[in-house]
């Protein structure tokens, strides 16, 4: 392990190195001089958890933040990079975890915005950046149509005219955001085909992710940052995925979810040909049936936007039901309010947290209240009994491990872990019969969701009844005992989870129904 700026005697010029990199907000020390080096050629892995400063670094390095200590090097020549044209005119890309194309125009308009090229000095010369635009993506191995409206594509596709409007512009250097977050299995490995390509050309690629399986795959070399502070650069060959996570969180972290067979039970949520509509009155959810027991978690895998979130809005009262029918514990709960759906002995983790999870304002002991504040022993009469509730919080608190300096600080000064945990407490912590858990652990820590992970795991085991929406496969084929996939609004499968693979949950995903089935037939 080294410390990220020591280079072997012999070797060259790294194409990018920062000396001394600090950042600093008010209250928070972001980046805490980091030295770090990328050589050309090579995919340098970029771990930490939420917060570590992966990000607050990368935007340094792309001109988006300004350091406040530091320089940066660019072939060994010393480099001012104030805003993304800079950065751009020094041969660096970005590709953004959320991908910045206009839906609307083709490709290859988007391709072209900002430096565009004219016949005539007059009209837009379309056909020549369409030529160039073929050009690399043969050479790259970046297979998409320039032509094709945006919108129209599947995520793999968008992504690839994101590669590519990068280096349309002349990039030898990409920083690549949590590129596989929204991509099928399938579309991963085809990513890092692609990535392989490109350092083989000469390309150097720094790869940002939380997924140390991923990073193990592909990635040359893996620096690690938490706190704001750089602990070590190091090799998948020299390092264990535990080895990792225990330099990301500062402690052991065990990465297996320990679980025993499940034993389900009575159905306890049953769904039958649910249709619900989103914002723009598409049909989201579209004809979608299914139980789940007692003592099971039935887990819902998919690519992001195929009617995950529709369906938990509905499940849960948030979002009007256009067709179909839910019961809960045989109780009719098509378009009940929310409260209705909780009273029957249901419990919700959102996916937006701070949309649907916490009143930000509000602090730690009145958030962990919110779901039964109207409840004994929180209500006398018309009052508040603050002494039961402050009691309240200060047990869940310590049960869960909440970091908070008290329990009356507001819910916006925590981590975004700890918010996540303030609404695992309160969800968890009440005499329950079924949870939804729609991401749990998006956007937080290795130890946060090894400790959410066994929480739901606990929950299945006292009888209650899981759904797990997660677009992490990861996360769903370690928690599900059977797994739903949805595409297009539709649950094109439910595997066992026992024997479902990750080659056949890919398929599923992208909609290949036959050629998944082909993969858990048995052999003649």
């Amino acid at each position: 392990m080294t410390d990220g700026s020591t280079r072997p005697a012999g070797r060259a010029e790294p194409v990018l190195r920062v000396e001394g990199i600090t950042k600093r907000f008010p209250g928070v020390l972001a980046n805490d001089h980091i030295s770090l080096e990328l050589h050309r050629g090579e995919v340098l892995g970029m771990l930490g958890e939420n917060g570590a400063g992966k990000s607050t670094l990368m935007n340094i390095i792309y001109g988006l933040y300004t350091p406040d200590e530091g320089e940066i090097f660019i072939n060994g020549a010393r480099v001012e990079i104030h805003e993304p044209n800079d950065a751009i005119r020094h041969g660096i890309g970005m590709v953004h975890q959320h991908f910045m194309l206009v839906p609307i125009l083709s490709v290859a308009e988007n391709i072209m915005l900002g430096v565009e090229q004219t016949r005539n000095r007059l009209f837009l010369d379309e056909e020549r950046v369409i030529a160039d635009i073929e050009k690399l993506a043969a050479q790259h191995g970046l297979e998409v149509d320039p032509r094709a409206i945006v919108e129209d594509l599947p995520v793999g596709d968008q992504q690839r005219a994101e590669i590519i409007k990068a280096l349309y512009r002349g990039a030898e250097i990409l920083i690549l955001d949590e590129p596989t977050a929204v991509l099928t299995p399938q579309e991963a490995d085809d990513l890092f085909v692609i990535m392989r390509s490109l350092t083989a050309q000469g390309k150097s690629i720094i790869f940002i992710t939380h997924k140390l399986r991923e990073v193990m795959d592909v990635a040359d070399r893996i620096a690690v940052l938490r706190g704001g502070q750089l602990v070590g650069v190091t090799t998948p060959a020299e390092t264990t995925r535990e080895e990792l996570a225990t330099m990301m969180v500062g402690r052991e972290v065990l990465l297996r979810v320990e679980k025993k067979p499940a034993t389900p039970g009575e159905v306890v949520m049953q769904v039958r040909d649910l249709r619900v509509r989103d914002e723009r009155h598409h049909m989201a959810v579209d004809g979608v049936s299914f139980d789940v027991r007692a003592g099971e978690v039935l887990g819902v895998a998919g690519v992001q936007g195929n009617g995950q979130r529709e369906l938990v809005e509905a499940l849960t009262g948030l979002r009007a039901i256009e067709a179909g029918q839910i019961k809960i514990l045989g109780i009719d709960t098509t378009n009940a309010p929310p409260r209705a759906i909780t009273e029957i002995g249901s419990a919700h983790v959102p996916e937006d947290r701070h949309k649907h999870g916490v009143v930000l304002g509000y602090p730690v002991e009145d958030n962990l209240a919110l779901v039964t504040y109207h409840k004994s022993p929180f209500t006398q009469g018309f009052m508040l009994n603050t002494k039961a509730i402050e009691a309240y919080a200060r047990r869940l608190v310590e049960d869960f491990d909440i970091r908070t300096p008290s329990i009356e600080t507001p819910v916006s000064s925590l981590s975004g872990g700890n918010q996540q945990k303030l609404i695992v407490a309160r969800e968890f912590s009440r005499d329950v019969k079924l949870l939804i858990a729609a991401q749990p652990t998006r956007g937080i820590d290795v130890g946060s969701i090894e400790f959410i992970h066994n929480n739901i795991i606990a929950q299945r085991d006292a009888g209650v009844a899981v759904l797990l929406i997660s677009a992490e496969l990861d996360e769903i084929m370690a928690l599900s005992d059977r797994i739903a996939v949805m595409y297009k609004g539709q649950i094109v499968g439910i595997v066992d989870a026992a024997t479902a693979t990750r080659e056949q949950l890919g398929l599923l995903m992208c909609g290949a129904v036959e050629d998944a089935e082909l993969l858990s037939a048995p052999a003649d």
